[in-house]
């Protein structure tokens, strides 16, 4: 009963089981949608931070660092990501449960608890929302929808992805603030050709 608990059926196994045989009964085509948007989805983030950054350009000294940090946050809430899921090794629901999923159940050692693609969204969404909150609502709309569609493909509890939502919110919020810091150096490289590039921002020589 022990390892249950710490594997994480005691907390929504019971939700998890409900909502994968949900998927089972739903058309394939759905199913597949799903699928293709949870394993390939954390591409949109991408896409959204680089028209953050876009936008960005001529916007503002401010803005462009929160562009320019988005990217680099969002790689520091994984990396401490994997090291929360390597600590607390929960395993996978659908290794747990033994119950059919939309997705083939990864493999032993891949832990469960939080969310990598539940994490990464969060942070991306908050990330992209501080720089440009027409992309935020777009960016947090997306994020839920990763979330969700990780428990529906039978490859995360609800709780890991809900933990990992929030997460990567919470943890992105204060590091885009602290990356305010770093104005002066996007005005020292706006003094050069390819910083100008970049930033969008005129010197002021």
């Amino acid at each position: 009963m022990t390892s249950l608990a710490f594997g994480g059926a005691s907390v929504d196994g019971g939700l998890y089981l409900w909502i994968t045989r949900l998927a089972r009964d739903t058309p394939h085509a759905v199913d597949t949608t799903v699928a293709v948007w949870s394993d390939y989805g954390l591409a949109l983030f991408a896409v959204l931070m680089l028209a953050a950054w876009w936008r960005a350009r001529g916007a503002g000294q401010a803005r462009m660092v929160r562009a320019l940090a988005a990217p680099v946050v969002v790689v520091l809430c994984y990396v401490a990501d994997v090291l929360v899921k390597s600590a607390v090794a929960e395993n996978r629901p659908c290794r747990t449960l033994h119950t059919v999923t939309v997705e083939a159940c990864p493999a032993v050692g891949d832990w469960s608890f939080p969310s990598n693609h539940a994490v990464i969204a969060g942070a991306a969404a908050v990330a992209v929302a501080l720089t440009d909150r027409v992309l935020g609502r777009i960016a947090a709309l997306a994020a839920v929808l990763m979330a969700v569609s990780r428990v529906w493909v039978g490859v995360h509890y609800p709780h890991d992805a809900a933990v990992g939502l929030a997460f990567g919110a919470l943890l992105a919020w204060p590091l885009m603030l602290l990356a305010d810091r770093a104005a002066p150096l996007v005005e020292r490289a706006a003094g050069t050709r390819v910083g100008e590039l970049v930033t969008g921002v005129q010197s002021g020589g």
